[in-house]
């Protein structure tokens, strides 16, 4: 599992009869974000075209960008975590039926927001909320426990996430108008973890690739500039996020955006074009430059809708960029070569191509609707192949 830090010790596992779905952290929740993103993504056309209604307390738009953002993406950050920090602390992961009762708690969370409008708004907050405050205990513990100091800011990231679906579940109940606030709010968490881990990962797994077949070039080790692209594009996002239509807000994506631009150029890309594991990442943090010029041009007059922008970060880089975390750290643990066959090299494109039709649609007029059902197709195959390809690898010892 990719790590933000030099690990802190080997990590230990209790024997474990049960299902092996259960042994290690990433296995239930990477599994559980492909099966729910490949359902959510293929009933969003139905629901689009008013031929299915959800019985959510969301409004229906609402109802899938929480879904995509706290319900899918968050789960692929719990696989992450769980999976990461015992390599960061050294300490006993969490594995067995805990972890299965955890896992639970996320599913009941699903069910709970999508049957909202039936078992109540705020019963299904307390029930969908009730994952992220039990999961950030267990973070903190681990950490507090390992004195892991280091990556304390990945839990505080992932308590930001849970404060910002709270405010998504208040608008929904009709408590507050914060909505808009709580999906702004988590978006930019994510987008700033994927520069933060992105940063780390990126560069070192390139210059492995291309160090074992003897390469004179490498990419540009992190630095300054990386710590500055870091910081500006965290004043932007949270510029952004309290005053999305400010010019102040607008000018400092743009900045972030180009900046990012450069910092993605330093890494050498297509020089490891012959590896899609390798590739697969940088055309995932591209997206988080596209994303950002597309939001920052759709605030400084005149500019686009801010659609394209939106989807370009979530589509294109937390859809891309969880594909390509998830599938090659589940090849790592499975003992398979760090290769990737052509179905995985399809699935990267296919949600890469889901994301450039979902951005491209806003500007299509007449040929929207066709372009926002070819995304949810696209969408759709590069998961399924997830998890046809890789479920059997996550319940498998």
């Amino acid at each position: 599992m990719p790590s933000a830090s030099r690990p802190g010790g080997i990590p230990r596992y209790r024997p474990f009869a049960g299902p092996a779905l259960f042994r290690q952290g990433f296995r239930p929740f990477f599994l559980g974000a492909g099966l729910w993103s490949l359902v959510a993504g293929a009933l969003w056309p139905f629901v689009l075209d008013g031929a299915l209604s959800i019985p959510t307390a969301f409004d229906p738009v609402n109802w899938h960008a929480h879904e995509m953002l706290f319900g899918f993406v968050t789960a692929v950050v719990a696989g992450y975590l769980l999976t990461a920090i015992p390599n960061w602390t050294g300490r006993m992961p969490l594995q067995g039926w805990p972890l299965a009762a955890l896992f639970a708690i996320w599913g009941i969370g699903r069910v709970a927001v999508t049957f909202s409008a039936t078992i109540g708004a705020f019963g299904a907050m307390l029930l969908d909320l009730s994952f992220s405050a039990v999961l950030l205990v267990a973070i903190l513990y681990e950490i507090v426990s390992g004195r892991n100091w280091r990556n304390l800011p990945m839990a505080l990231a992932f308590g930001g996430l849970g404060v910002a679906n709270l405010l998504t579940h208040l608008d929904a109940a009709g408590l507050a108008p914060s909505g808009d606030l709580g999906l702004r709010s988590g978006i930019a968490i994510v987008v700033f973890l994927i520069g933060l881990v992105g940063g780390r990962i990126i560069p070192s797994f390139t210059r492995n690739w291309l160090a074992k077949r003897g390469a004179a070039r490498m990419p540009a080790p992190p630095g300054r500039f990386d710590r500055f692209c870091s910081g500006l594009t965290l004043v932007a996002l949270a510029t952004w996020t309290v005053a999305p239509e400010s010019l102040v807000a607008g000018v400092g994506l743009l900045c972030a955006g180009l900046a990012n631009l450069v910092r993605v150029a330093r890494w050498r890309g297509l020089r490891a074009a012959a590896e899609p594991l390798v590739w697969s990442l940088h055309l995932g943090f591209l997206w988080v430059p596209v994303g950002l010029l597309l939001v920052g041009l759709g605030v400084v007059p005149p500019g686009p809708s801010s659609s394209a922008g939106l989807h370009a970060l979530t589509a294109g880089a937390m859809g891309t960029m969880t594909l390509a975390v998830m599938t090659r750290a589940i090849l790592s643990h499975a003992g398979r070569p760090p290769t990737a066959d052509r179905w995985t090299a399809a699935l990267y494109v296919l949600a890469s191509a889901a994301a450039a039709l979902r951005v491209l649609a806003p500007f299509a007029a007449d040929a929207s609707l066709s372009l926002l059902h070819a995304s949810a197709l696209s969408w759709s195959a590069a998961f399924g192949i997830f998890v046809i390809r890789f479920g059997r690898l996550l319940v498998s010892r």
